[in-house]
This record gives C-alpha cells, structure tokens and sequence, in this order.
C-alpha cells in the first residue's frame, strides 16, 4: 500500500516501550521505499525517556500513598497517630530526660499537642505522661531528697575543711604502730585502774606522750609545745561536748567517774591523731 511515498514491510513492526512492558504497531505494506529512512533508535529512546518519567510518577504516588496510610494523610481529613503512645515512662513518651526543665517539658508537650492534634487517643496520651511529671516535679519540690553524697562532696570542697586537711599528712608505718601501742596503753590503764580522783595521771602521761611524738617527727620543740597544748585542750573540750550531748551514757563503764574515763577516752583518740598525721 502507498502511503505519501513511504513502503513499510509487514514483518516489521515498531516496539514503543511503556511502564513494564513494550507493545508492537503493526505497519502497512507499500511497495515505494521512504525517501528518507527514520531514525528507529532515536525515536525508541525518546519513547523510552517518557516512559521512565511515567514510571517514576507512578512509583512516587505509591510511595505517598503508603506514608499517607501509615503516619495518616492530614490533607484528606485523617490524622497521625503517636507512635510512642504505649509507652509507661513518662519522660520517654514525651521524648525528654529525665533531669529536663519545666520549660523543656513544656515545649516536648506543645510540640506534640500540635503535631498529633485531631487524635484523641495521642493526645490524651501526651497530656497523661505531661501531668505525671509535672505532679512528680511539685512532690519533688516539696519533699526535697537529700544527696549525701553530694552534701559531703561539698563539705570535702570547702575551704575550711581543705585548710585543715593541708595540715596532716601520712607518716611511716614504724610511727604509726608507735603512737598506736602508747595511746592503747593509756587507754587500758585508764578503764582497769580508775581512781576517785579521775584518770589524772594518764591524762597527763597522754599529754607528755603527744609533745614526744610531734617533736619526734618534726624537730622543733616550739612547734611540739604548741602543737600538743593545742591539740590536748581541743581534744578535752570536744570529748566533754561529745560526752554531754551527743554521746549517751556507756553501760560497761560505771562508776562515780564514768563521765571522765569515757571523756579520756575521747581524748586520747584525738590526742593519737594530732601526734600522727599532724605536720
């Protein structure tokens, strides 16, 4: 068949690709020869480019489609659902910390009232977990915790404790063992053999004993004299303090002088202390 010139063989057949398959046209029969030959792969790959731009349009719609049945299509009237909806912390259903601030809570909440609004179930999730801590930040308030390990890091910070801290230091092991054995002895002699008159005797012996053992380890009489007057009055004073009101009555020490061999006692731990570490 002639059409304007062109003969076209029925074998032939002209493939235009399309999204996942190709399709064949069939052409007419003409016995005239084109007079001028048309490009087969030029046109193929034009067909070819529109078909993968329809592709990828269709691939797009179904990629929407399916977030848009997942999280919920907003434009078409249905809303998104809280994806942390059943969760029973409060802090991680609002996505915060736990150490987070009043106004953190409150932007955690605001953000998600407004992302999740239209869905009551979400909603009523995000305001049950902001309710719970704001109830638990007020219990808080009220009912302060105390951190004690916090409080004696603070006191272990401070200038007056590090001050008196700087003044001791560690000695040998010989003098440690040394002090030791002496303030021990006083000790047992002072509960085995009390007196009417009071532990005077091994007072005094404590107080000797105390001025031997600084001038031993810093060699200066001056600073030995000083160093254990001071700290045999301190010890004294504060042993009577401890004795009067903080410490009660021991029941294996009684007698008339209970109260001045449990206040020796005392003393002569603090006594044991000043002669050791003090430098």
């Amino acid at each position: 068949m002639s059409v304007s010139g062109l003969t076209v063989n029925s074998s032939r057949c002209l493939r235009i690709p399309t999204c996942g398959s190709s399709r064949c046209i069939s052409t007419f029969t003409s016995s005239w020869e084109p007079k001028q030959k048309i490009q087969l792969p030029r046109l193929e790959r034009c067909y070819w480019d529109v078909s993968r731009q329809g592709c990828r349009k269709q691939q797009t719609n179904l990629i929407t489609c399916a977030m848009n049945a997942s999280f919920g299509d907003l434009s078409d009237g249905s809303a998104a659902i809280f994806h942390r909806i059943n969760v029973r912390d409060p802090y991680k259903r609002l996505g915060i910390s736990s150490e987070a601030s009043e106004d953190e809570i409150q932007a955690a909440r605001n953000f998600l009232v407004q992302k999740y609004a239209g869905h009551k179930p979400s909603i009523d999730a995000i305001e049950s977990a902001h309710d719970k801590i704001i109830m638990q930040k007020f219990y808080e308030r009220k009912n302060p915790k105390i951190d004690v390990k916090k409080k004696v890091r603070e006191v272990r910070q401070s200038r007056v404790v590090q001050a008196v801290i700087s003044r001791f230091q560690t000695p040998s092991t010989k003098i440690i063992i040394k002090t030791s054995i002496a303030f021990l002895v006083l000790g047992v002699l002072t509960i085995l053999f009390p007196t009417e008159e009071g532990p005077t005797l091994q007072v005094a012996l404590s107080l000797i004993a105390t001025m031997y053992f600084i001038h031993e380890r810093l060699k200066s009489k001056l600073r030995a004299f000083l160093y254990g007057a001071g700290a045999f009055i301190f010890s004294w004073l504060l042993g009577t303090f401890l004795m009067v009101a903080v410490i009660p009555p021991i029941p294996i020490l009684k007698g008339l002088r209970s109260f001045e061999v449990t206040t020796s006692l005392i003393t002569y731990l603090l006594l044991w202390v000043s002669s050791t570490y003090l430098k």
